[in-house]
């Protein structure tokens, strides 16, 4: 009869796990990049771009540029990048800085919250900003919006 011994170096094959620190550092310096894209091409477009720089922004200005789609998706893209961003970066943190357990965990969850509801209403007043609102003063509106 022989027993053969497996080597004690040999592992029994782990459940595949998903190791969520590499996904988040991808992430941060993916959306990194992208946010700087997203950044610089709102300030050019807001303050280069447009005629008055940043003298000419007001509602009217806001409401006509998210009036048009691609704007309403660049700044709905440019919200949620920079906030998951944010979170990332305040967890990495937390993390680091914070022993206990507990402790941790609730700030956690306290960070998860606050920038799920900061985009659920960021993305909310992007997608249904009325730029034409009713009784408005003409000359605060957008141009595009019929005068009452």
């Amino acid at each position: 009869m022989t027993t053969t011994i497996e080597s004690p170096r040999t592992q029994t094959p782990a459940k595949k796990r998903t190791n969520w620190e590499k996904w988040g550092w991808i992430y941060m310096r993916a959306s990194g990049v992208l946010l700087v894209v997203l950044v610089f091409g709102h300030l050019f477009s807001n303050l280069i771009a447009t005629p008055g720089g940043v003298h000419a922004i007001d509602f009217g200005f806001v409401g006509g540029k998210l009036a048009n789609p691609f704007w309403q998706w660049w700044d709905v893209l440019l919200l949620w990048l920079a906030l998951i961003h944010g979170a990332n970066g305040m967890r990495t943190i937390v993390n680091d800085y914070v022993s206990k357990p507990g402790v941790a965990k609730t700030v956690k969850v306290l960070l998860f919250l606050s920038a799920a509801l900061l985009i659920l209403l960021g993305t909310l007043v992007v997608f249904t900003l009325d730029p034409c609102p009713a009784g408005a003063d003409p000359s605060l509106v957008a141009s595009f919006c019929p005068v009452n």
